[in-house]
C-alpha cells in the first residue's frame, strides 16, 4: 500500500488533468458565444499558469523523494504531458487573439468537443491508474480516448483540405493552419498521456 507521499503524486496528476478540463471546457465556452478572443483569454491564462505551478511542484518532490511510486522519468513523462494538453490549449486560445480572429470556422467548433471529451477520459484515468491495474475500466477509458483522437485525426484533415480548397487568402490560411495544430496537438497529448499510463500500468502490474 502507498503512503501519502507516494499518492501524492497521483493527486497531482489528477489536479493537472482537472486543469486541462477546465482550460478546454473555457476554450469551448469561448467558441461558443464567441465576441472576440479576449472574453476566455484571461480564463485560460490563469488556468495555464496554476498547471505549471503544479508541474513543478511535482518536478521538485520528484527529484528529492526517496522513493516513488513509479518511475522518476515516468513521473516527468505524464506531469509535463499533462502540461502540454493545457499549453497547447493556451497556444490556440492565444491565437485567436493574435490572428484577430472575427468569426470562428465550424472545423474549430467542431474540433474542440473532442478534446473537452478526451480530458474528461483522462480525469477518470488519473483515478483508476492509482490502483496501478489494468483493469476493464482503466481500457475502456484508454480506448475511448484513442477514439477521440482518431475521430480528431478526421475532422483535422477535413478541415485542413477545406482550408486549402477554398481559401484564397494567404493570410487567412496561414492562421487556421496554425489554429488546427494546436488543437489537434492538444488532442495528441491525451492520447499520448493515455498510452503513457497504460505502459507504465503493465510495467509495474
Amino acid at each position: 500500500m502507498m503512503n501519502k507521499k507516494e499518492t501524492m503524486f497521483f493527486d497531482r496528476f489528477g489536479d493537472m488533468a482537472e486543469y486541462a478540463y477546465q482550460a478546454a471546457t473555457a476554450l469551448e465556452h469561448m467558441l461558443v458565444d464567441y465576441t472576440g478572443a479576449a472574453s476566455g483569454l484571461v480564463k485560460i491564462s490563469e488556468i495555464e499558469s496554476a498547471c505549471d505551478a503544479v508541474l513543478h511542484e511535482i518536478f521538485q518532490k520528484a527529484n528529492v523523494a526517496f522513493v516513488t511510486p513509479i518511475d522518476r522519468e515516468d513521473i516527468f513523462l505524464i506531469a509535463k504531458e499533462l502540461d502540454n494538453i493545457v499549453d497547447y490549449i493556451d497556444d490556440a486560445a492565444y491565437g485567436f487573439d493574435i490572428f484577430n480572429v472575427k468569426t470562428i470556422s465550424p472545423g474549430a467548433k467542431a474540433f474542440v468537443p473532442l478534446i473537452v471529451q478526451a480530458t474528461v477520459a483522462l480525469k477518470e484515468l488519473l483515478r483508476e491508474m492509482i490502483h496501478m491495474k489494468t483493469g476493464k475500466a482503466m481500457m475502456d477509458l484508454i480506448i475511448e480516448i484513442n477514439r477521440l483522437e482518431a475521430e480528431g485525426d478526421i475532422k483535422y484533415r477535413a478541415a485542413m483540405k477545406k482550408l486549402f480548397t477554398d481559401e484564397r487568402d494567404a493570410v487567412d490560411l496561414i492562421k487556421w493552419r496554425a489554429i488546427y495544430d494546436y488543437l489537434e496537438n492538444a488532442l495528441d497529448a491525451c492520447e499520448y498521456v493515455a498510452n503513457v499510463i497504460e505502459g507504465v500500468v503493465m510495467k509495474h502490474g
